[in-house]
Parts: structure tokens; C-alpha cells; sequence
């Protein structure tokens, strides 16, 4: 038995995954903390705890350099391709929209990088993004698909997180229906990763992955703007530490 651990230290939040052979054994989620290394270190713990041999440990994302203890630290486009294509082998392409950052990642037939876009310099079109207009409402991220199922989305002209803000609450004071509102901010995020993708020239099968991805209305949106299929999987959300650990049971094998 080969036992490898990804642990995906994301801005807002740290994924973990335990792998047997190449079998999810255990996950693990937690919000990115103050220090995000108190979230690795609790993921390495509870990931490995009982097993009777160190599992070799690959870190990815933004706190990846901040433990001393990995094997490897790989950089998230290395990894969320490989987290893909386990959880959806035809996959030729990625869409990961997490906290703070969007990647479009375009993988050929046998699941090789071939090229990615990144957007980290704005929060425009991110899961943080979707936070602030959603609190600014009065709602959560996770109450979106409720709120705006079968809702006509209201044109939101802004994608800049201050301005969007500011627009939102002007719409909200001339009497559009809050639903409205925030129907038309996940369209518009939805137009922002089309198009993102759009500029890979991005053939399908298309998986959607990282947080967002669990917002079945920004993916059904999604599918109408990109003009493909769009999936996505329940394990969406750790492609990352997916990719992180199965990079480290080839290392291992090599070993």
C-alpha cells in the first residue's frame, strides 16, 4: 500500500486529501485561519493519523513554503489538471474558481498541461467576489442556487469588487428585488469566465472545479455562455490536493 497526502493551502480555504494507490481515503476542509500554516499542520495530523508508515506529503497553493515538513511543493496548475482528470478522466480542459484567484487549464489527450491562464491580481469573477455582493444583500454563497432559481437576472454593469458593491446597493435602494440582483451578478461572473476561457480556444469535456463550483446556478450559467457541457464532481473543491497527492505517489514510486 502507498499512501500519499496533498494538502492544497488555498486563501480561503486549506483542502487535504489521503490517497491509497490512487484511492480517496480521507478529506479534509477547513477555512484558511489567520496563520494558514495551523491549517496544514492540522491537516497533515488528521489525514495520517493511525496509519503506521509517514505518508510522503506534496503541498500546493499560497502557504505552501510556510511548514518545513513536506516532501514536495508543487504550484497549483501542476496539480489542479492532474486532481481533474482523476475525478473526470476525459477532461481537457479546467476551471478552477476558488477564494482569490481563477485558472483556465487546457490538458491534451493524455492529460498533459498544454497551456493556463490566471487571473490573481483581481478579485473580479472570484469566490471572494461572490462573498462580499452576497453578504452585501444580506445573503450567503451557499444560499445562492435557492435565492435565484428561476429568478430573471437583473444586468449588472460593474465587475470591479468596490464598484460592484456600490452598484448593488444603488440597484438595491431603486426597488430591484434583491434575488434580481444577485441572479445577475453570478451571470456576470459566469460572461467573465467565458470569456477567460474563451481565450484558451478551450475544447470540452470541461470540468468545473474549487469552491464556486458548487454553485449549481454560476455552472448552469456558465454552460450557457461557454456553449458546452460544463461539469463539475462532488469532489470538485479538492482537485488541488488531489493533483498534490497523486504527484506525490509517482514520486514515491520513483523512489
Amino acid at each position: 500500500m502507498t499512501f500519499t497526502i496533498g494538502i492544497d493551502s488555498g486563501s480561503t480555504a486549506t483542502k487535504g486529501i489521503l490517497l491509497e494507490d490512487g484511492i480517496i481515503r480521507r478529506r479534509f476542509l477547513c477555512p484558511t485561519p489567520f496563520r494558514p500554516a495551523d491549517a496544514i499542520n492540522e491537516g497533515w495530523e488528521t489525514l495520517r493519523a493511525g496509519l503506521e508508515t509517514r505518508p510522503f506529503l506534496t503541498l500546493t497553493g499560497y502557504g505552501r513554503q510556510l511548514v518545513d515538513f513536506a516532501d514536495k511543493q508543487v504550484t497549483e496548475i501542476s496539480c489542479h489538471g492532474l486532481g481533474a482528470r482523476l475525478l473526470a478522466p476525459a477532461t481537457r480542459t479546467v476551471i478552477d474558481i476558488g477564494g482569490q484567484d481563477s485558472k483556465v487549464i487546457q490538458l491534451d489527450r493524455d492529460g498533459n498541461l498544454c497551456d493556463f491562464l490566471m487571473n490573481d491580481k483581481c478579485a473580479a469573477g472570484t469566490g471572494r467576489f461572490l462573498e462580499v455582493i452576497s453578504r452585501t444583500l444580506g445573503a450567503s454563497v451557499e444560499q445562492l442556487d435557492a435565492i435565484t432559481d428561476g429568478v430573471t437576472p437583473h444586468a449588472i454593469t460593474s465587475m470591479c469588487t468596490v464598484f460592484a458593491e456600490s452598484e448593488v446597493i444603488s440597484l438595491r435602494s431603486t426597488g430591484v428585488p434583491p434575488e434580481a440582483i444577485l441572479a445577475g451578478v453570478v451571470n456576470a461572473m459566469a460572461r467573465r469566465s467565458a470569456n477567460f476561457i474563451g481565450r484558451l480556444s478551450a475544447q470540452g469535456p470541461l470540468l468545473f472545479t474549487g469552491g464556486v463550483s458548487h454553485c449549481a446556478a454560476f455552472a448552469r450559467m456558465l454552460e450557457s455562455h461557454v456553449g458546452m457541457a460544463v461539469h463539475t464532481h462532488p469532489d470538485a473543491q479538492f482537485a488541488g490536493a488531489i493533483g498534490a497527492a497523486l504527484i506525490g505517489q509517482r514520486q514515491r514510486k520513483r523512489g
